[in-house]
């Protein structure tokens, strides 16, 4: 008995999208220092290239609509895209109370 067609192998397969399991995306090492009453705490960490600020202070606990982030004294944004290893510099703008 016969299953199937000898004309379903002819057919153009097109490239798949999305990345093999084996490739990760470009991760990019940001350290962060975040300063409070006085005292620096330091973190390092290692996000997926174009990550945003946001994300960053996410990623260490932080809430990151009441911070003002630097980086080499310039305030960023917090939607800047993480391109390359950088050292943010935090500063929560509010405590609570």
């Amino acid at each position: 008995m016969h299953r199937g067609s000898s004309k379903d192998g002819a057919r153009a397969r097109t490239p798949s999208e999305t990345l093999p399991l084996s490739a990760s995306p470009p991760r990019v090492r940001v350290s962060i220092e975040l300063a409070r009453a006085g005292a620096v705490r330091r973190r390092s960490i290692s996000v997926v290239a174009g990550s945003r600020v946001r994300d960053a202070l996410r990623a260490i606990g932080q809430a990151p609509e009441g911070c003002a982030v630097t980086i080499d004294g310039v305030s960023v944004p917090l939607d800047l895209p993480v391109e390359r290893a950088v050292r943010l510099v935090v500063v929560p703008t509010f405590s609570g109370g």
